[in-house]
C-alpha cells in the first residue's frame, strides 16, 4: 500500500524536464520565425534594377576590365524623384529623373579603405549613345554629366563613369528623396555645425548658424540647399554633401548600429524600403557583406573628395576636369592605391583650384568632421 502509494510524484517529476524542453524549443522557434519573418521583410523591400544589368551585358566588349581582385567599385546615384509622398513640393514629379548626386566608392581590397568621389553634376563629359527608358536611342553627345541618368538611367550614368575614369563599375545602387530622408531619421539625425545661418526658400530650410542636429527633412533641404549658402556655387554644395556623409558615418560608428540589431534592423527598413540596385546587391545577404567589410575601416581611412576640376572654358556655370590631376586620380582608383586627401586645398586668384599635388587631393575624411 506505501509503495502504490508513492509512485505519481515520481511520473510528475519527469514531466518537469520534458515541459521545459517543450517549451524552450517553442521559443526558440517562435524567435526563429520572428527572425526569418524579419530577414524576408527587409530582403523582400530591395527593388532590382535588371533593365541596367541587360542594357550593360549589350556593352560587355567596350566596358572596362577589373584590375585589382576584390576590390570594389560602387556608383551610388541620388536620383531626384518627387514621386515619394511629400516630395511633390520640390518641384518635379516623377515623370523624369536625374542624378542631382553621384558619388564612385572605391572600397579597397583587404578593407584598408574607402574613398567615395563625388562627380559634379554640371561637368561636361562625353556621353555615348544609349537607350532611354522608352527603349528609344539616344545619340551620343558632349553634355552636363547628369544628362546621363535623365536620358538613359543607370546604365547610361555608368557607362558614361566608365567613359570617362576607365574604372570598371561593379554594382550600383539609387536612393530617392524618400530613402534619404527615412535613412537619417533611422539614425538618430546627423549633428552639423553651421558657420553661418541658412535661408533657403527653394531647400525649404531655415536654420540659426551653430551646432545642430538635423533630422530627414532639414538634412535633405541642407544637402540640396545651394544659392542661399556660400558663394551658391554647386561646388560647395558638394562640400557640404561630403561634409554630412562624414558625420552621418561617425554618428552609425559611434552608437554600434552596426553591431546593434535593435538600432540596425530601422537602419535596414530605411534603407532597403528605397533602395534600387543591381541583381549582385539585391539581398540582405549582400548588403550586410558589403557593411561588414566597411564596418572595420578606421574613420580616418574613409575619404570623401570630388573629381579635380574647374570653370569650362566656354561656360563659366559647367564644369571641366582639372588635368593632369584628374587622371592621375583615376590611376590611383584603378591599381587600388590609397588616395591623399587634403582638407583645404585653395583657389587661385582666377577662381581655379589649384592642382592636387602636393596636399593631395580636395576633400576630407570621416575622422575629419565638421563638428569636433
Amino acid at each position: 500500500m506505501t509503495t502504490d502509494s508513492s509512485e505519481p510524484a515520481p511520473r510528475r517529476g519527469r514531466r518537469w524536464p520534458r515541459v521545459l524542453a517543450l517549451a524552450m524549443a517553442s521559443l526558440v522557434l517562435s524567435v526563429a520565425g520572428a527572425g526569418w519573418w524579419l530577414y524576408e521583410r527587409l530582403d523582400g523591400n530591395i527593388h532590382t534594377d535588371t533593365r541596367t544589368a541587360n542594357e550593360l551585358r549589350k556593352y560587355e566588349a567596350e566596358r572596362p576590365v577589373s584590375v585589382v581582385r576584390d576590390a570594389q567599385n560602387i556608383l551610388l546615384l541620388g536620383s531626384d524623384d518627387r514621386g515619394g509622398e511629400g516630395n511633390g513640393k520640390y518641384g518635379r514629379d516623377s515623370g523624369t529623373q536625374r542624378s542631382d548626386t553621384t558619388i564612385l566608392l572605391h572600397l579597397q581590397a583587404g578593407g584598408k579603405g574607402a574613398t567615395a568621389v563625388s562627380i559634379p553634376r554640371d561637368l561636361m563629359v562625353d556621353i555615348p549613345a544609349c537607350d532611354g527608358p522608352d527603349g528609344e536611342r539616344v545619340q551620343a553627345r558632349f553634355a552636363q554629366f547628369n544628362w546621363a541618368f535623365e536620358a538613359g538611367g543607370a546604365a547610361c550614368s555608368i557607362r558614361t563613369v566608365e567613359k570617362l575614369t576607365g574604372i570598371r563599375v561593379d554594382h550600383h545602387m539609387i536612393v530617392d528623396f524618400s530613402g534619404f530622408k527615412r535613412l537619417v531619421n533611422a539614425v538618430g539625425g546627423v549633428e552639423m555645425c553651421l558657420k553661418e545661418p541658412v535661408d533657403d526658400a527653394d531647400a525649404h530650410l531655415k536654420l540659426p548658424a551653430g551646432r545642430q542636429v538635423l533630422h530627414g527633412e532639414q538634412a535633405l533641404g541642407y544637402v540640396r540647399a545651394r544659392y542661399s549658402i556660400g558663394d551658391g556655387s554647386d561646388t560647395e554644395r558638394i562640400g557640404r554633401q561630403q561634409e554630412f556623409m562624414g558625420s552621418l558615418v561617425k554618428k552609425v560608428q559611434s552608437n554600434g548600429v552596426l553591431l546593434n540589431p535593435a538600432k540596425l534592423y530601422p537602419v535596414l527598413s530605411a534603407a532597403t524600403s528605397s533602395l534600387t540596385t543591381d541583381p549582385g546587391l539585391d539581398s540582405l545577404k549582400d548588403l550586410y557583406a558589403l557593411a561588414r567589410g566597411v564596418r572595420d575601416i578606421p574613420r580616418d581611412e574613409i575619404r570623401f573628395l570630388t573629381i579635380p576640376r574647374q570653370p569650362y572654358a566656354y561656360d563659366k556655370n559647367r564644369d571641366e576636369l582639372v588635368q593632369p590631376d584628374a587622371d592621375r586620380l583615376f590611376r590611383r582608383l584603378r591599381l587600388d592605391r590609397p588616395v591623399p586627401v587634403s582638407h583645404a586645398v585653395p583657389a587661385s586668384a582666377g577662381g581655379r583650384p589649384k592642382a592636387a599635388d602636393l596636399g593631395g587631393f580636395q576633400g576630407t575624411t570621416a575622422a575629419h568632421g565638421v563638428c569636433q
